[in-house]
């Protein structure tokens, strides 16, 4: 499937990225590609994909490469913008997010966090679930009332030290 798209590289949550990312969705959209299929092209998760699409997450030079090819964009290209010189800017943006999505998400937190925080507590102890040690999926549930958003976030526990 051949598609054509243009990214406002000029907006939000584009303007603060390297202009490779425009070229990144672009070439994306030209061959009809989802991020599980890239996922699979370069042998990542597709949450990790789409991070990396958002400048949230590093690359190493095996996974340029790999994502060059998939995208059939020169490797070159992605190396002098998104190589070992970058680094990731993480972080959500603007609080609160005015994206409705990412607004939601905020929502869930301020509406349950202090319960999951709670029941983290009672079942692990005194600590916290592992940003950065974690992985994230998103599946679609089929239901009668319509379909619902399953997220998982699968954080490896980091007990607080004592000293």
């Amino acid at each position: 499937m051949s598609q054509t798209a243009a990214v406002p590289s000029n907006n939000q949550p584009y303007a603060d990225l390297p202009p490779i990312i425009a070229t990144l969705f672009e070439a994306k959209a030209r061959k009809g590609l989802t991020f599980e299929d890239l996922a699979k092209a370069i042998g990542r998760d597709e949450i990790w994909v789409a991070a990396v699409f958002y400048g949230q997450a590093k690359m190493d030079p095996e996974d340029l490469e790999a994502l060059a090819r998939a995208l059939d964009i020169p490797t070159v290209a992605i190396q002098s913008q998104l190589g070992s010189h970058w680094w990731p800017n993480r972080g959500l943006g603007p609080m609160p997010p005015t994206d409705p999505v990412l607004y939601r998400l905020y929502e869930s937190v301020l509406v349950y966090g202090h319960a999951i925080k709670a029941v983290i507590h009672e079942k692990f102890g005194d600590g916290i679930m592992s940003m950065i040690d974690c992985k994230v999926n998103v599946t679609k549930k089929p239901d009668p009332k319509g379909d619902r958003v399953v997220l998982t976030f699968d954080g490896k526990f980091l007990p607080y030290a004592k000293w």
